[in-house]
């Protein structure tokens, strides 16, 4: 078993909604808590991983916002899904290859609707500086192979700023890219760490007591999860978060199943006090 922070780093906050109370943990008669993650802000909502994204997520009482990071080509981290810019914005290129002011220049917003003109590729300080102490932030280090050293320097903006230390900030670090896992771990030892994959192959028992060695969360698509792998995961002292969430019945799936964080892109789905505003 890898660290036992998260009990007092990350508080399960969320107050489950009459709706929900029907999934009550069984023997201690208290409400089931997990979190609410809102995957590249509410993004079913507002362009997804912009200002008005995470702006909407804090309004709607997200427990996290969900971010992606990459690297410029004269080396800002920004935040942005998509390793070129083609769908989200009214560019062209991969974002490894375009500068940050040419990155700013994008307009972000417009794909989800004219009200959006405008909304920028934010960077990863901005991102930082806007949202720690006032929601968690889960930060997914997007395809990392094609940015050498980025793991380094993610972990330096964290400690620049105090947040390397998950008793003062809701900070969780993931990817898919498991050799930059081990390497963030080794780097920033007291952040909640998480694998995240849509492969069966990664469920077994060998796999995931390899993941525990070094990841605190093993973050699976909710079309692989049962309740036999939130055991499993459970018993080797993970947590699970599952995405993405994208319906009603995905979001009760996951609660049924008992998974400690829902990442979504509709926050209310999840919550249905959430509303939208």
């Amino acid at each position: 078993m890898k660290k036992t922070l998260l009990g007092a780093g990350i508080a399960f906050t969320l107050l489950l909604s009459p709706f929900q109370q029907a999934f009550a943990a069984e023997t201690t008669g208290e409400l089931r808590k997990f979190d609410n993650v809102a995957h590249r802000g509410a993004s079913g909502y507002a362009p997804e991983n912009t200002i008005a994204a995470f702006d909407k997520a804090r309004a709607m009482k997200a427990d996290y916002i969900e971010i992606d990071v990459q690297r410029s080509k004269d080396g800002k981290l920004v935040v942005i899904h998509d390793t070129s810019v083609n769908r989200t914005t009214d560019g062209t290129g991969y974002v490894k290859d375009l500068t940050y002011e040419q990155l700013q220049s994008l307009d972000a917003g417009s794909f989800k609707g004219e009200q959006f003109s405008g909304e920028k590729i934010p960077s990863f300080e901005e991102v930082l500086d806007r949202y720690r102490g006032k929601i968690g932030i889960l930060i997914e280090l997007k395809a990392p192979e094609l940015y050498p050293g980025i793991e380094e320097e993610v972990a330096q903006e964290l400690r620049e700023r105090n947040m390397d230390k998950p008793q003062d900030n809701k900070i969780i670090i993931q990817s898919f890219n498991f050799e930059t896992m081990k390497k963030m771990n080794a780097l920033l030892p007291k952040i909640p760490m998480g694998v995240l994959t849509s492969s069966k192959a990664h469920t077994t028992d060998q796999a995931l007591e390899e993941f525990a060695t070094y990841a605190d969360y093993f973050n699976p698509s909710y079309g692989i999860v049962s309740k036999e792998l939130v055991d499993k995961v459970h018993a080797l002292g993970m947590k699970i978060s599952s995405w993405t969430v994208r319906s009603h019945e995905a979001a009760q799936f996951l609660i049924d199943m008992k998974v400690d964080a829902i990442i979504t892109d509709y926050p209310d789905y999840v919550d249905p006090r959430m509303g939208v505003k």
